[in-house]
């Protein structure tokens, strides 16, 4: 009895984040070029969407989004700046996105490229 009076409380209330992608990939970015992109989201669920965290897993990725929440329907974008652009070489980074929703809590974002001299 008492099992089904929490799963009657927790009828109607959710908060769900669904991304329009989860990869972005720059493909060749010339030595301190611009490597920035973003990554927008949408409120799916019926309650409330709050952004709790963005985790770069490097300290080199600078992650700007949205502290308010996001209402029920609404979009947000998350921007991400990966700011090591002055050696040479592939790079594959994630941020780590955590939130209220009761599905996908966590969601991994994942940027990616070649840091490249380019055509002098």
């Amino acid at each position: 009895m008492l099992g089904a009076f929490f799963l009657m409380c927790g009828i109607g209330f959710s908060q769900e984040i669904k991304f329009n992608e989860t990869v972005y990939d720059f493909g060749e970015v010339i030595i301190n070029g611009d490597a920035s992109c973003e990554f927008y989201f949408e409120n799916t669920g019926s309650d409330p969407l709050m952004l709790t965290n963005l985790q770069p897993s490097v300290g080199s990725i600078l992650v700007e989004g949205p502290m308010e929440p996001i209402l029920p329907g609404q979009t947000g974008k998350i921007k991400v700046i990966y700011k090591d652009t002055q050696k040479p070489g592939a790079f594959t980074e994630t941020v780590t996105v955590f939130s209220n929703a009761l599905e996908n809590k966590e969601v991994k974002l994942t940027i990616m490229g070649i840091v490249s001299e380019g055509n002098e």
